[in-house]
């Protein structure tokens, strides 16, 4: 994974996030990029990003008609961005105009991190970008994207996949944990964690969690898996196990197996291990310096064990997360 900055080139500001809004394109996507991207947080002391939305139109319908978007930058903006969140929209056979293509393909080649919500990956492939490229859609469209463009990689049973400098998400939900993932790439697991805590949603779903998570209705109150996440998450430092989880819950390991796939869509080890590494970023952010401490803190064990971790998720060393992330690296 290439790190992105969190300033434009050159150091010129705050890293610039551009969303192209095109004809019949999906308000709740749109307002999940303005969500995480645009708002000011004076609670964080600090601008996250440079935020604009632009459209090839002045006057931009969206999706059936709901109301019409005006007083937008034009589409010379995206040439712009650092990152550029593409148009997604739900008639996914209608092509794209080809000035909108044009710019996606101008900024991917500029170096841009392009980003696509739900059917945003028709865009980027129809934009030729994605051809030999990892990407996701929407469960619903997946026997479309493939007979469209099988060129590319597929994966429909996951939220997001990042492919380096092209991410996607799989649908509209999917749209939160991907910009919320984006933000922990760039700012951190502190940062991401405020920001998710603005929007009361969960800072930390790994991408390859299911897009369609089975929920029993109804669900007994006794089969929730709350109480039993809480406890875990005061006891991460602990010699804590698969096994330990289930005597919580007062249930056999299989059964607790079958809980965290109906309700998280992951299992109970893969749970725990994020949760660790998401304390694990923590520490690093307020600055241990001894990795053998975070390791142990974190229940991760080993210094070892926490720089194979790192590199797998974050694509960095624990001392390149922290020199990038702690208090320090600011100053």
């Amino acid at each position: 994974m290439v790190k992105e900055s969190s300033q434009g080139p050159g150091g010129r500001g705050p890293h610039r996030v551009v969303v192209v809004v095109d004809e019949n394109s999906n308000p709740f996507e749109l307002g999940c990029a303005t969500e995480i991207f645009g708002l000011r947080r004076p609670e964080l002391g600090r601008e996250l990003y440079d935020f604009v939305l632009c459209s090839p139109e002045p006057r931009t319908l969206m999706r059936d008609g709901f109301f019409t978007l005006t007083g937008v930058r034009d589409l010379d903006a995206a040439g712009t961005a650092d990152t550029l969140i593409v148009p997604n929209r739900p008639d996914v056979e209608v092509p794209r105009r080809p000035a909108v293509l044009d710019a996606v393909r101008a900024a991917h080649a500029r170096g841009a991190r392009l980003i696509g919500f739900c059917s945003g990956a028709f865009t980027l492939a129809e934009a030729g970008v994605l051809d030999g490229r990892r990407a996701t859609a929407h469960w619903q469209w997946a026997d479309s994207f493939r007979a469209r463009f099988p060129a590319v990689r597929l994966e429909p049973d996951v939220l997001f996949v990042d492919d380096g400098d092209i991410l996607t998400a799989a649908g509209s939900a999917a749209a939160l944990d991907l910009g919320l993932y984006v933000v922990r790439r760039d700012h951190g697991a502190e940062v991401a964690g405020a920001v998710g805590r603005r929007l009361v949603f969960a800072a930390h779903r790994d991408g390859g969690q299911r897009q369609f998570v089975e929920r029993p209705l109804p669900e007994p109150l006794d089969e929730s898996l709350a109480p039993v996440l809480g406890w875990a998450r005061e006891r991460l430092g602990t010699p804590l196990a698969v096994a330990d989880l289930a005597v919580r819950a007062s249930v056999s390991q299989a059964t607790l197996h079958r809980r965290f796939r109906a309700q998280l869509g992951t299992t109970p080890w893969a749970w725990l291990t994020a949760e660790r590494l998401a304390l694990a970023c923590r520490l690093l952010e307020r600055g241990e310096s001894r990795l053998e401490v975070v390791a142990r803190h974190s229940g991760l064990g080993t210094a070892a064990n926490l720089r194979r971790l790192m590199r797998r998720e974050t694509g960095i060393t624990p001392t390149a997360y922290r020199q990038r992330f702690a208090p320090a690296a600011a100053g």
